[in-house]
């Protein structure tokens, strides 16, 4: 076996195309040549040292050096790369020479945590559900919460046919009248925040995620961005090895 050959995936993911899930899409849907030829199955093994990899045309050259960005995404930005509706994106704001993608996204009126980076393995861990990664959010009710409310949140509430896990949510502080809570989620349904407290009958006026994996924005303003340092990365990485081992235990303990 060659030991320079890597996972078409995995290499383009380390060139900061994209996570995995989405470099597998890519290649599904034949963006992807290798040496000349359109590549669409899975788990082809590609020598970055010898083989041309192109995307949309264009060549992939080995990865560059990771790069990790904290933002705190303002309001009425997209996360994606890019946008059909012409809207801003989140790439419009961290303006950088190095391609890098968001890990997960935020709703086009959601602020807060955002992390970028052209580290593909890294987002795919840290966006993957079954790792349970911590979330905070900051929420504005538009009116008071009942305590027993409160309890929906511990139970699980049906969404899509589907209860959600249990999290925990408590009210901080009333403003005008209305409830400022904390929602701490370890998984990430789409909009799940807003259509929980839907379900409920509350109208989130404000949305702010805190906290994503450990990395707050509490010293940024909207709209500012800032490198991670490496005790950050370096806590990011082990954080991630903890939940792989843990599963590692808990699918060594089921068998």
């Amino acid at each position: 076996m060659n030991r320079d050959k890597i996972r078409l995936n995995r290499f383009l993911a380390m060139s900061g195309i994209g996570s995995r899930r989405k470099c597998d899409d890519l290649i599904a849907g034949g963006a992807v040549r290798v040496n000349g030829k359109v590549v669409t199955e899975m788990g082809v093994q590609v020598d970055p040292s010898t083989d041309v990899i192109e995307f949309d045309g264009q060549r992939i050259e080995s990865a560059e050096k990771p790069v990790y960005i904290l933002l705190n995404k303002p309001r009425r930005i997209v996360t994606t790369a890019s946008d059909e509706k012409k809207r801003r994106t989140v790439l419009n704001i961290v303006d950088l020479r190095q391609r890098v993608f968001p890990v997960g996204r935020l709703d086009y009126n959601t602020t807060g945590a955002l992390l970028l980076t052209n580290d593909g393995d890294l987002s795919y861990f840290l966006s993957h559900p079954r790792y349970e990664i911590t979330k905070i959010y900051h929420v504005l009710l538009d009116r008071r919460i009942r305590p027993i409310d409160l309890h929906h949140f511990q139970r699980g509430i049906e969404l899509d046919g589907h209860k959600t896990a249990a999290c925990r949510a408590e009210e901080i502080r009333i403003i005008d009248n209305s409830s400022f809570m904390e929602v701490e989620l370890h998984e990430g349904r789409n909009r799940q925040i807003r259509r929980m407290f839907e379900v409920l009958g509350y109208l989130v006026k404000e949305l702010h995620r805190y906290e994503f994996a450990g990395l707050r924005v509490n010293d940024l303003r909207e709209g500012e961005w800032r490198r991670l340092t490496p005790a950050e990365v370096n806590n990011l990485k082990r954080l991630v090895g903890k939940y792989k081992n843990d599963l590692q235990e808990k699918a060594d303990k089921g068998r």
